[in-house]
């Protein structure tokens, strides 16, 4: 079965997008890249060496294998977040962005106002632009109309870990933002989590501390592989109706007694 993610008119295979921080060692992060079997990266512009004059992150990501997302992570500015985009751009890395504006330093929830001003300009200049914000209905549709190639709603706060917490909104997210890819981002901390998300009807997910902060983070990024899948999957089955009694498997009728 052929079940791409469509972005902007690119495709890709996995709908598992994972980020690059937290890891031990650039050499574990290679490892749970390959083992998560994403194609989309993302990397955080400002705390990247961008210069390549010691050793970086970037000389662990086969830019022939992998897309890189830069993102914004740390501004929290809508000025800062537009000269970080466009640094990333001066660089090479990409005119795609996950575009990041933190409005709160202690629960990371975003500036959504600063993300819809950042979104606008950047769009304008052609960028990519896929915008992490709240479960908020209205701001996601004013993303949209901004220019958002994707909008990425929060599942429960940056690194929690807590899981997908807001069944409620998202679900209502999904079934009124069609125009473009819908993705969960923060939040997940296990594989069923992810599963969750996908089973909502979600286009992709996007983790980074769910891996790079398990025991064992390149176990978990084959796991989080494999439950991606699943929720799609299950997702395009459809589930069996909930019902308040039992019915029984093998049906009463015909049964000679």
């Amino acid at each position: 079965m052929t079940d791409s993610l469509f972005i902007a008119g690119k495709e890709f295979r996995s709908r598992l997008i994972v980020g690059t921080g937290k890891y031990k060692s650039f050499q574990e992060t290679a490892r749970a890249l390959e083992a998560s079997g994403a194609d989309m990266v993302t990397v955080a512009v400002r705390r990247v060496n961008l210069d390549r004059s010691k050793e970086s992150l970037l000389d662990y990501i086969d830019p022939k294998r992998y897309f890189l997302l830069p993102n914004t992570a740390g501004c929290y500015t809508a000025d800062d977040t537009i000269r970080t985009a466009r640094l990333a751009r001066e660089v090479g890395l990409s005119d795609w962005v996950k575009l990041e504006v933190i409005g709160d330093q202690a629960t990371l929830y975003p500036d959504v106002q600063a993300t819809l001003e950042a979104t606008a300009v950047l769009a304008k200049e052609g960028f990519t632009v896929l915008a992490y914000t709240s479960d908020d209905i209205v701001i996601a549709k004013r993303l949209v109309d901004a220019g958002a190639a994707a909008v990425m709603p929060l599942g429960a706060p940056i690194g929690s870990g807590l899981g997908i917490q807001n069944t409620v909104n998202l679900r209502i997210l999904r079934e009124l933002i069609t125009g473009v890819p819908l993705i969960v981002d923060a939040g997940v901390g296990t594989a069923s989590d992810a599963a969750i998300a996908m089973e909502l009807g979600y286009d992709a997910v996007l983790m980074n501390t769910g891996i790079a902060g398990a025991q064992e983070p390149i176990l978990m990024a084959e796991a989080m592989k494999h439950a991606v899948v699943a929720g799609r999957q299950a997702h395009l089955a459809g589930r069996m109706p909930r019902k308040l009694y039992a019915t029984a498997s093998s049906p009463l009728e015909g049964v000679v007694r």
